[in-house]
């Protein structure tokens, strides 16, 4: 019996990997963020390249997490920033992160900012529900799955994500880490 190999939509293989994060996760392990952001951009080079874009990394901390998650998180977060951009605007993208007292003890909060198109903010939650898009497929490809596995992953480390944003301004997405991960 021959079998035939059916194309499966990008919309589909999204909501499988959205699926599996809690299921298909490795353990936390010490894990340096910079490392894991240089990881991504490497998956991100001919976007970078074709947008004319830059990143700065600033000084990143090491933290307990799932190392491929992690990158999953920052490959999106950049992918978008530099997606969303404005015409004739090369994207800058900055990286950072700091300590800070949380309600469990302290964590990190990280920050991806970019100069890209912006979003009114009354949209800032409804961009991390799956399949939600502020803009159609023919003016942005994508599948409007990525910021939700972002926050998946994110509160599966024991964090919580959001944005704040201006219009042809740009966009700053901003996540947590814990110090310690859940307990599990």
């Amino acid at each position: 019996m021959k079998t035939t190999r059916v194309p499966v939509p990008d919309d589909l293989l999204e909501l499988l990997a959205r699926s599996r994060v809690g299921t298909q996760g490795k353990p936390f392990a010490p894990t340096a963020a910079g490392a894991v952001v240089q990881r991504a951009l490497r998956w991100l080079g001919r976007a970078l390249e074709e947008s004319g874009g830059t990143v700065e990394v600033g000084p990143l901390p090491t933290v307990m997490a799932d190392a491929g998650q992690l990158e999953q998180v920052f490959q999106n977060l950049l992918a978008n920033a530099l997606k969303f951009r404005r015409p004739d605007v090369p994207p800058r993208v900055t990286v950072t992160a700091e300590r800070r007292g949380g309600p469990n003890g302290s964590e990190w909060l990280f920050a991806v900012r970019d100069n890209g198109i912006g979003f009114e903010q009354q949209f800032a939650e409804q961009i991390f529900v799956v399949f939600q898009r502020l803009h159609t497929r023919a003016e942005y490809a994508g599948t409007g799955v990525g910021l939700a596995i972002c926050k998946k992953i994110v509160e599966r480390h024991g964090g919580g994500i959001w944005t704040a944003s201006t219009p042809n301004e740009g966009s700053a997405f901003y996540f947590t880490l814990p110090d310690r991960p859940p307990a599990r």
